[in-house]
């Protein structure tokens, strides 16, 4: 069987939707807490089951046993990244274990009696020179009688980091038991957890990278920005609904990473220090690769400054600029501040006092971000660079040997 084993691509997990057998927080009462609090991540009930049976050698690509049973094959692969979501992190173990396709951790005769709580459907990859890793797999299915979403568990072991620890599950998009208010419930620990998944007859894929130390507590080598502004890279594009002032979907409310989530999207951001000379000529380079790139990219202009707001003026004014600058492509929208809650644009956290933030997301998830960027060349170049790298599917399914 040939196997993938370069995609640039997100995934992480979270670990809010644990059930039995699986994965849960480090119980404190039987644990020395000043320890606790000193370890990466916090610790988890089980840990060292991650070591009980672990190769000598790990490969980037791993087939679970689960592979060869009933149930639906999946394909997850993607890249690990360092803390700063943009530079591949190669040598890094990610331990997975999963449910059948009945939803138990059925173990099988003969396993380590210490890892017969994870069951049979557990492997190890570590990531290649580049970051990437894919994992082979089935679809594991939701426990039984219990409305937990279905999900895969993972750990992390990085070499300079003595101990593991874990990241969001592995859980997926289309999963009815996945609500809305546990969407928002999610740690992103290493980024969103959640699963989109391509489609073809005989396989599922899910492009999913992780970012080292994301929403990690006790994380080494954490640097704030002295300007932070919007989540994290590896995180999920939240919902929101702005209003729509000119463009595609004027007059309405409609949220761009809903009805546009499959999408290649980038979405302007400005607050209360808006540059309108910068802002026109960002709106100008954006409409030319919205054109450019009209097959997959949406572009949105989002204007929360909330000084002197009126919704019909600020309305008026949008709509001047679009026809100042011919725009046919991009959405050039408003929210009365960006710490209203009406429209839930405050969940993007953007700070109104930055110039602007830019924001980058595929499959709903950030990919990349920029704040205080000067409409300069050199930016332009930056940011078709970011597009490029993402741009397009990084597979082909007629090189994959299912049988």
């Amino acid at each position: 069987m040939k196997r993938l084993t370069h995609l640039a691509l997100f995934v992480f997990l979270s670990s809010i939707l644990t059930g039995c057998n699986g994965q849960t927080k480090t119980n404190t009462s039987t644990q020395n807490n000043s320890k606790i609090k000193n370890l990466v991540g916090g610790g988890f009930d089980g840990c060292e089951i991650m070591f009980v049976g672990m190769p000598t050698s790990i490969r980037s690509v791993d087939t679970s046993s689960g592979w060869s049973e009933i149930g639906q094959k999946l394909l997850i692969t993607g890249t690990v990244y360092k803390l700063d979501g943009k530079i591949p992190a190669p040598n890094v173990i990610i331990y997975y274990w999963q449910t059948d396709n009945n939803g138990y951790y059925s173990p099988r005769p003969g396993m380590d009696e210490r890892a017969k709580r994870h069951g049979h459907i557990r492997g190890w990859v570590k990531t290649d020179e580049k970051g990437n890793y894919s994992i082979y797999t089935i679809k594991p299915a939701p426990y039984p009688n219990e409305n937990i979403p279905a999900h895969i568990h993972t750990s992390i072991k990085e070499s300079n980091i003595k101990n593991e620890y874990y990241i969001d599950e592995f859980i997926f998009d289309d999963d009815k038991l996945l609500t809305g208010k546990k969407r928002k419930a999610l740690e992103n620990r290493g980024g969103s957890g959640i699963l989109r998944v391509l489609i073809s007859d005989k396989l599922q894929i899910a492009e999913h990278n992780i970012i080292l130390g994301l929403n990690i507590p006790n994380y080494p080598g954490k640097n704030i920005p002295e300007k932070k502004s919007g989540l994290a890279i590896g995180e999920d594009n939240p919902s929101f609904i702005p209003y729509h002032a000119f463009g595609p979907d004027t007059e309405t409310r409609t949220c761009p990473v809903c009805k546009y989530g499959r999408f290649h999207g980038i979405i302007l951001f400005v607050g209360n220090d808006p540059n309108w000379h910068d802002i026109k000529k960002w709106l100008t380079f954006l409409e030319q690769e919205s054109v450019t790139r009209v097959k997959y990219l949406k572009a949105y202009f989002v204007c929360g400054n909330e000084k002197d707001y009126n919704k019909n003026t600020r309305q008026k004014e949008l709509e001047n600029m679009g026809l100042e600058l011919n725009l046919k492509n991009i959405a050039l929208t408003f929210v009365p501040s960006l710490a209203d809650t009406d429209s839930e644009v405050n969940l993007n956290k953007i700070n109104p006092g930055v110039e602007n933030t830019f924001i980058i997301y595929k499959h709903r998830t950030i990919i990349d971000k920029f704040i205080n960027f000067k409409a300069t060349a050199d930016n332009y170049k930056i940011i078709l660079l970011a597009l490029d790298k993402t741009k397009g599917d990084y597979f082909n399914l007629s090189e994959l040997n299912l049988d």
